[in-house]
């Protein structure tokens, strides 16, 4: 557990996989689509990775850690509110999906129910969508929102690897724990990708690590 290599990837592929992840990362990234309702979508064209997580869990940041722009992905001044997909164009060969975050205690079931309900929606029509990077906050302990949307990813049967955040606020004891506590979750999940990136925005932590992970992803 806690391995930096992600499955079946030895020292000297790994290094060409960071190298091309900078590379791709160094190309164009764009916002170019906005879908409040699943009938809004435009044909996908290219591979799609999408990016989900609780509200304030730093889904933003990361997005525009990966890229290396400060603006490209802004977090909603009202968390909970946006409920909008996000699509960037990373270098015309992979699409950003950014979901709208999720367990936001202030919002109505009814909210929550329609949020749930187009996700799964989205989730298993989408024939493009390569995997979802569930993002989890290092510092928090797990909510039953977070359960749910592992359950729905099960259902929606889309591979999905958990990416923690802000682990740079945790000492390597305590991030040693957090991921044993989160491997044990996963085992009880049939999408769940068998490996965890462990990242922070703010430190530039595991970032080229997932750039990586991310271009072997659309080479496969």
């Amino acid at each position: 557990m806690g391995e930096l290599l992600p499955p079946s990837v030895d020292d000297a592929e790994y290094q060409r996989l960071i190298e091309a992840g900078r590379v791709l990362f160094a190309q164009e990234a764009k916002f170019f689509f906005g879908a409040q309702r699943l009938n809004q979508l435009e044909p996908a064209t290219l591979p799609e990775v999408a990016f989900a997580g609780r509200s304030n869990v730093g889904k933003s940041s990361l997005i525009n850690a990966l890229t290396g722009r400060k603006m490209l992905a802004r977090a909603s001044s009202e968390p909970g509110r946006t409920k909008q997909l996000n699509f960037f164009n990373i270098g015309e060969k992979l699409v950003f999906v950014d979901m709208p975050g999720y367990g936001f205690a202030k919002a109505s079931k009814d909210v929550k129910s329609d949020w749930q309900k187009m996700m799964f929606a989205f989730l298993r029509g989408r024939p493009t969508l390569l995997r979802v990077m569930l993002l989890l906050d290092a510092r928090i302990e797990l909510k039953q929102s977070d359960h749910n949307i592992m359950d729905l990813l099960d259902r929606a049967a889309v591979t999905f690897q958990i990416v923690l955040t802000k682990a740079d606020q945790l000492s390597a004891a305590q991030l040693e724990k957090k991921k044993n506590e989160i491997f044990e979750v996963m085992k009880t999940h049939t999408a769940a990708y068998p490996f965890i990136r462990v990242t922070s925005s703010q430190k530039n932590i595991g970032i080229e690590d997932l750039r990586a992970d991310l271009v072997r992803l659309i080479q496969d």
